[in-house]
């Protein structure tokens, strides 16, 4: 199983950077994992929504042009659909069955364009709050390896 991540902009605070290697390090016995970085675009101060929109567009351009065509996309997105870290485990158990190659995408600050919106087979929400982008990727991180636990029977902390 290979498990990618595409997020949009890189990690500064050498603690986020931390945690997410610690956890990819932990999915190192269930899948291969891969981290993406997409260079993320300047949002001029007082950007209008046209300039925010072709700003998305642009980061969306970099994320489409890196997905293998086989994989199975997750979205994450606001609105999303919500899932438990059991039935984020179900999804993923069910989605190995066909496919060998999940990416996980993470947007930048203004969110993911509609164009790789519409390219997910999933579209997921960790809830109605907004996290950083960088912190995102440590709670995605986590969520993927508890999952893994969960589909390998495994103990691991609530």
């Amino acid at each position: 199983m290979n498990i990618n991540i595409i997020a949009v902009g890189k990690i500064k605070e050498k603690y986020f950077s931390a945690a997410v290697d610690e956890y990819v390090k932990r999915l190192s016995r269930f899948a291969r994992v891969t981290v993406t970085e997409i260079a993320d675009e300047k949002i001029p101060s007082g950007a209008s929504e046209k300039e925010k929109e072709k700003i998305k567009n642009t980061e969306g351009e970099r994320i489409l042009s890196r997905l293998s065509p086989a994989s199975f996309v997750i979205a994450l997105c606001i609105e999303g659909t919500e899932l438990s870290s059991e039935k984020l485990a179900e999804k993923i158990a069910d989605v190995s069955r066909n496919a060998s190659d999940i990416t996980f995408i993470i947007g930048g600050s203004l969110g993911l364009s509609d164009a790789v919106k519409e390219r997910a087979a999933l579209r997921l929400s960790f809830g109605p709050v907004t996290l950083p982008h960088q912190l995102m990727r440590v709670v995605l991180s986590e969520q993927i390896y508890r999952a893994f636990k969960i589909n390998n029977n495994e103990t691991y902390h609530k």
